[in-house]
C-alpha cells in the first residue's frame, strides 16, 4: 500500500526510527478501515502527518488541565483532562472518546485503565484509523475534488469548504495547521498513484 520511501516523501520530517515502524503499521491498519483507495490514503496520511507532528508525537504537547471538567468529552471526574488528553495520531481526547475507541480496539475499558497505550505506534494508527472511519471520513475522501460542503452559522452566515477543508474541520474542529495539512496532501498527490 505505502513504502517506506512514500512515507519519507510525503512526511519528510519523520524521524527515521518511526518511518519502518509506521510504514509497516499503516500497511497492517488501513486496510481494516477501507483506507484503501489511493485519495483515502493520501488524505489519512496528510492529516494524521499534521496531528502527530510528522508521525513523531503521540501525546499532545499540552498538559490536558484546559480539558479538566468537559463535559461535552465525558470528563467528569477530577483529573480527567489530564489523564485523557490527546493521545494516538490524531490526538483522540477525553474521558467518552477513550472509552468508544477501546470498546472497539479491545471490546472493553481497556483504554480507560490504561490511556497511554494510544502512544505506541501500533495503538496510535489504530485509533486514528478508528477515529476515522467512525466519523465516516471515507465518504468525504470519495467526493469530487471540486466537491463543497457549506456550513450554515448560529448568526445566519454561512461558510463553504472544500473536501480536504471539511476533512480538517472533522478531525480538528476548525482549521488550525490546515497549510502544513495541504503540504502533506500536496505531496502525497505526487507520490501517491
Amino acid at each position: 500500500m505505502i513504502t517506506s520511501q512514500q512515507l519519507k516523501q510525503i512526511v519528510p520530517n519523520i524521524k527515521p526510527d518511526n518511518l519502518t515502524v509506521y510504514t509497516d503499521v499503516l500497511n497492517e491498519a488501513l486496510p481494516r478501515y477501507d483506507i484503501i483507495t489511493p485519495e483515502r490514503i493520501r488524505c489519512f496520511i496528510s492529516q494524521v502527518a499534521e496531528e502527530s507532528a510528522s508521525f513523531n508525537a503521540t501525546k499532545e504537547f499540552a498538559s490536558g488541565k484546559e480539558y479538566e471538567g468537559r463535559k461535552d468529552l465525558g470528563n467528569v471526574n477530577p483529573g480527567d483532562g489530564v489523564r485523557y488528553k490527546g493521545r494516538g495520531l490524531i490526538q483522540v481526547t477525553g474521558r467518552a472518546n477513550y472509552k468508544e475507541c477501546s470498546r472497539v480496539l479491545f471490546k472493553d475499558d481497556t483504554l480507560i485503565k490504561k490511556p497511554e497505550l494510544l502512544e505506541l505506534p501500533k495503538y496510535a494508527v489504530e485509533s486514528a484509523c478508528w477515529y476515522w472511519q467512525s466519523r465516516r471520513l471515507n465518504e468525504i475522501c470519495d467526493q469530487p475534488d471540486d466537491w463543497t460542503h457549506t456550513v450554515t452559522h448560529k448568526d445566519g452566515t454561512t461558510s463553504t469548504y472544500t473536501k480536504f477543508q471539511q476533512l480538517t474541520r472533522c478531525i480538528n474542529g476548525g482549521l488550525n495547521g490546515y497549510n502544513e495539512r495541504e503540504a502533506f496532501y500536496q505531496r502525497a498527490k505526487q507520490v501517491i498513484n
